[in-house]
C-alpha cells in the first residue's frame, strides 16, 4: 500500500512538473516579440517582396505559438524619388518596442534604443522563433548575415543603389545590404559590429548569400 501511494505521489509530481513546464514555455512564446528566422525563402533574397517576408515571419511565429501578434520583417525598400511616400524604412514598420527574444530577454526598449549602441542584440541573445541558436561566426555553416537593405539607422538607401535585390523580389539582380547577427566580423570596425548594416552581399541568389556568410535569414519584430 505504501509503495502504491509513493508511486502515485511521484507520478502526480511528474505530471505537475510537465504541466508547469508547458505553461512557462507557452507564456514565453506569447511574450516573444523578436527573433531571427530559422529559415529563409530558399530563393535567396527573393522573399516575395515585403508582403512575402512578413508572411514568413507570421508563419514562423504562429508555429512557435506567437501567431496572435502582427509580425513584420525588418527590411527597407529602395528610396522612391518619384513617390517618396512609397519608400519603406525598416525602423518604421516594427512598432515601438520593447522587444523580447524567445527566452524573454529584452533586446531593445524602443526604436531609438534598438539603433543605438545600447541594444542587446548579440551572440548571447539572438535566436530563432523557437529559442534555438543561430549558426554564427565560427560555426559551420556560418549564417551570421541577416538581410536588411538598410543603413545604420534602419533607413532605406537611395534608389540608385540596389541594396534590396529589387525590393526583395529578385534572386539574380542587385545586391543586399546585410547586418551581422552576432555583431562580429573580420575587423574591429563599426560596420563589422553592426547588426543592421555591415556589408553588401555578393549577389541575390541563395548561393551568393551563403558565399558571404549567410543563408537568407532576416529579423522579425512584433508590432
Amino acid at each position: 500500500m505504501k509503495t502504491t501511494i509513493r508511486l502515485s505521489i511521484l507520478a502526480s509530481a511528474a505530471l505537475m512538473a510537465l504541466s508547469l513546464g508547458g505553461s512557462v514555455q507557452a507564456q514565453t512564446a506569447a511574450d516573444m516579440s523578436f527573433f531571427v528566422t530559422s529559415v529563409g525563402s530558399g530563393k535567396g533574397a527573393n522573399l516575395g517582396g515585403l508582403a512575402g517576408a512578413d508572411k514568413i515571419c507570421q508563419d514562423l511565429a504562429a508555429a512557435a505559438g506567437a501567431g496572435s501578434k502582427t509580425w513584420r520583417a525588418y527590411l527597407s525598400t529602395a528610396t522612391n524619388a518619384a513617390q517618396p511616400a512609397q519608400t519603406v524604412n525598416a525602423r518604421d514598420r516594427i512598432g515601438a518596442g520593447p522587444w523580447k527574444n524567445a527566452k524573454g530577454a529584452v533586446i531593445a526598449t524602443s526604436v531609438d534604443d534598438l539603433h543605438s549602441d545600447n541594444n542587446k542584440i548579440g551572440r548571447a541573445t539572438v535566436m530563432d522563433e523557437k529559442g534555438n541558436p543561430i549558426k554564427l561566426r565560427g560555426d559551420n555553416p556560418n549564417q551570421h548575415d541577416a538581410l536588411t537593405g538598410s543603413d545604420m539607422q534602419g533607413r532605406a538607401f537611395p534608389g540608385n543603389l540596389n541594396m534590396t535585390c529589387n525590393n526583395w523580389t529578385s534572386d539574380n539582380f542587385g545586391k543586399a545590404m546585410l547586418g551581422h547577427i552576432d555583431r562580429e566580423g573580420i575587423a574591429d570596425t563599426v560596420f563589422q559590429k553592426s547588426w543592421v548594416s555591415s556589408h553588401q552581399s555578393r549577389g541575390c541568389s541563395q548561393a551568393d548569400l551563403v558565399a558571404t556568410g549567410g543563408g537568407g535569414l532576416f529579423y522579425c519584430f512584433a508590432q
